[in-house]
């Protein structure tokens, strides 16, 4: 167990034994309590941690360093900034949540919002989507006869992310090394175990009116997931995204994540973009950094997103029937002026690959090999013996001198597969990695590409320090 979780649990064991004998809502401030300090561990430790390697290159910190606060958006609407925005919407007639966070964020921000606010109940807490920087401060916030509103497809999501917890841990970790060593599993802090009492799936829209306010909860699938829950508020024409456009607005979207998770459906979410559209918002609050404000620039790029996201899903189709590979595709498919936006999270290439595979599936009919369970690098210790490690590695070096730093990638991981000693495909293989990443952030400055990049190089130099 990690030092975090070791003193997580600590924190959390003592205040529940000083609860006992007090009345459930007297337990419940305790254990909010215990997970504010618990929180305030967590935040030192991702302050002094130095995760992101030598190079300095982690841009998933850009939100860790974002402080724990309260402002207010509008007349009736507060936001508790961090990882994870959660916000609450104020009544006459009680408060509704919308996301809940981080779980070792959310005492703090719970606390902080219901300083500023009327101390009246939270009737509603929704959640935008099953992820743990959404939902996972969910516990903090409900107490009986609250309703926890989600998408009806969250259970499913939630379902799928814990079963696949230690898969998916791992991966995030390696892109995030600021995370703990081992997933929580103290139940404030553990992932899922949520049961929503009220549910909503598309094309129906769930309205709730509650001291004057009408909140209009609308299925939005195809972002970050078939569980995307979106609110808008008619009267204040204000839209709560969650990560429905992901962190930025605008951007090309992540339509699908390179860390994984079940496939997203493009035209859902081209649908799911005309719907909002067609709301004509004055205000977007997403659930990462700042709200938008302006009804035609919002539209303006609304429009320029999904005629985006359209583009190339168009372009992708024709290729396929062109009988074009899906490597040419990802080489030939670009936007258009006209659409050109950031790549700063999701990445055109990338789209096209995923396009291809979620109407094509695995099999990409070039090579027998594909149908078997015997991997290329199977073979690399025989290449590498044929051909020799030096003469490979010559060979990669011409191709980093030439520019060429992927096919160098190719031929370099063949004798670093066979031999991991041979330092000079090593060196060489880093210098592919850091010259792959300062083209990408010259260029797109892709958040998960320049991550992946630097955590390779991360990894080549723990190999070279331990050959000395």
């Amino acid at each position: 167990m990690s030092n975090f979780l070791r003193l997580s649990t600590l924190a959390l064991v003592a205040l529940s034994a000083l609860a006992l004998g007090c009345s459930e809502e007297a337990q419940r401030d305790l254990e909010r309590a215990a997970l504010e300090k618990v929180g305030d561990l967590a935040a030192a430790r991702m302050a002094s941690s130095g995760d992101s390697g030598a190079d300095g290159q982690n841009h998933s910190r850009d939100f860790i360093d974002i402080p724990v606060e309260v402002r207010q958006l509008a007349d009736n609407v507060w936001q508790a900034r961090g990882v994870g925005n959660t916000h609450l919407i104020t009544t006459s007639e009680g408060h509704v949540v919308y996301d809940t966070g981080l779980s070792t964020q959310a005492a703090k921000q719970r606390r902080l919002l219901l300083e500023a606010v009327p101390e009246l109940p939270v009737t509603h807490v929704v959640v935008s989507h099953s992820h743990a920087d959404h939902a996972g401060g969910a516990k903090v916030w409900l107490e009986p006869g609250m309703e926890l509103v989600a998408h009806h497809e969250f259970e499913e999501e939630q379902r799928y992310l814990k079963e696949l917890e230690p898969f998916y841990w791992s991966r995030n970790r390696m892109l995030f090394p600021f995370m703990p060593e081992e997933p929580p599993t103290i139940d404030l802090l553990a992932y899922g175990g949520l049961a929503p009492t009220m549910t909503v799936d598309q094309p129906n829209v769930l309205t709730i009116e509650q001291g004057g306010t009408v909140f209009e909860l609308l299925p939005t699938p195809g972002a970050e997931g078939a569980d995307n829950l979106t609110l808008w508020l008619p009267k204040e024409k204000i839209f709560f995204s969650g990560d429905f456009f992901g962190p930025n607005f605008p951007q090309f979207p992540n339509v699908f994540t390179m860390r994984g998770e079940k496939i997203r459906k493009p035209i859902e979410y081209i649908t799911s973009l005309n719907q909002v559209i067609a709301l004509e918002p004055e205000m977007i609050v997403p659930s990462h950094q700042d709200p938008i404000v302006g009804k035609e620039q919002i539209k303006a790029d609304l429009i320029k997103m999904r005629d985006a996201v359209q583009y190339v899903h168009d372009r992708t189709i024709e290729g396929m029937n062109a009988g074009k590979t899906v490597y040419e595709l990802m080489e030939e498919i670009a936007l258009p002026p006209e659409l050109e936006m950031t790549q700063v999270h999701g990445r055109v290439s990338w789209a096209v690959k995923s396009l291809w595979e979620y109407y094509a599936t695995w099999f990409h009919w070039d090579t027998t090999t594909e149908l078997y369970a015997v991997p290329r690098s199977a073979l690399f210790p025989e290449i590498t013996a044929l051909a020799g490690a030096d003469a490979l590695a010559d060979a990669g070096e011409a191709h980093i001198a030439e520019g060429r730093n992927v096919e160098a990638i190719h031929l370099l991981e063949i004798v670093t597969t066979a031999d991991p000693g041979h330092r000079r495909a090593q060196e060489a293989l880093r210098r592919a990695h850091v010259n792959l990443r300062d083209a990408a952030i010259a260029t797109t400055n892709n958040t998960y590409e320049i991550d992946w990049l630097s955590l390779r190089i991360r990894q080549i130099d723990a190999l070279l320090a331990a050959e000395g």
